[in-house]
């Protein structure tokens, strides 16, 4: 796609490589905006069904790149501001886009990058997986690109005080105990892991998995049960009324791996 990103199309899903290996894969100006142009771009693309993100080389993404910063001495606040929130606005895409992120974590996966990783739907850790917000070790908040929301939802508040407070690291193990992972393999043995996920998501109606990932966001913030249920009960009319709802029921009743693309014709 870009200088910083590769990205390859395997039939429904996009596995999209961070690629600044020598710098391990931290966060300039340019890959902050190749990634937030594929992911806004992703709300009106009906191909891509599911996303992987993942680093080259040994890391994940190692966050801002520190020493890519020159030429914003003259900058004033509202200057830094718009900076700041585009960058921020990075991770909102992320959780806008329609198709599920699957991140496949290993190495270091620090401030920003830890911030994506939280962003995605699903994180499989390699055994080197490190994480951390690391902001506050280098003189900022801990409270950055939306890390002060997903941790707690994920770990509890307590746990992530203990991370945010601290910037330590969090290692595979310790990230599996605690559900921010949904599993740790062997770093070489990722893709793999992935795959048979990936190809159960396939299997779904698509707009039933772009309606689950919607639902699934809105429901961390639903203000009662009420509006949670109010929202899938919106969804289910939405997905029965599409003719993926008529090939789903007739799959399973034949026992066959339903065929959506033949809905779209």
């Amino acid at each position: 796609m870009g200088e910083t990103l590769t990205i390859e199309r395997r039939g429904e899903v996009d596995w999209v490589t961070m690629n600044r290996p020598d710098r391990l894969n931290a966060l300039d100006d340019a890959m902050v905006e190749e990634l937030s142009s594929y992911f806004g771009a992703l709300a009106t693309d009906r191909d891509v069904r599911v996303v992987v993100l993942r680093g080259a080389s040994r890391a994940y993404c190692a966050g801002l790149d520190l020493k890519a910063g020159g030429g914003r001495e003259g900058w004033d606040t509202i200057d830094r501001l718009r900076h700041q929130r585009s960058i921020a606005e990075l991770v909102m895409r992320m959780r806008y886009a329609p198709q599920p992120i699957v991140s496949l974590v290993h190495g270091p996966a620090c401030g920003g990058g830890f911030a994506m990783a939280l962003a995605s739907d699903i994180r499989i850790a390699g055994e080197s997986a490190r994480m951390n917000a690391a902001f506050v070790r280098i003189g900022l908040s801990a409270c950055d690109i939306g890390v002060s929301y997903f941790l707690p939802r994920l770990v509890g508040a307590s746990l992530a005080a203990e991370l945010m407070l601290t910037g330590d690291f969090i290692d595979a193990p310790r990230a599996l105990a605690c559900g921010l992972v949904s599993r740790v393999v062997a770093d070489d043995a990722l893709e793999a892991a992935a795959g048979p996920l990936i190809d159960r998501m396939l299997t779904t109606a698509p707009l039933g998995l772009r309606l689950t990932k919607e639902c699934l966001r809105m429901s961390l913030d639903a203000p009662s049960l009420e509006a949670a249920i109010a929202m899938e009960d919106r969804n289910q009319i939405l997905a029965a009324t599409s003719p993926d709802f008529g090939e789903g029921i007739a799959a399973f009743l034949e026992k066959r791996r339903p065929d959506y693309a033949g809905t779209r014709a």
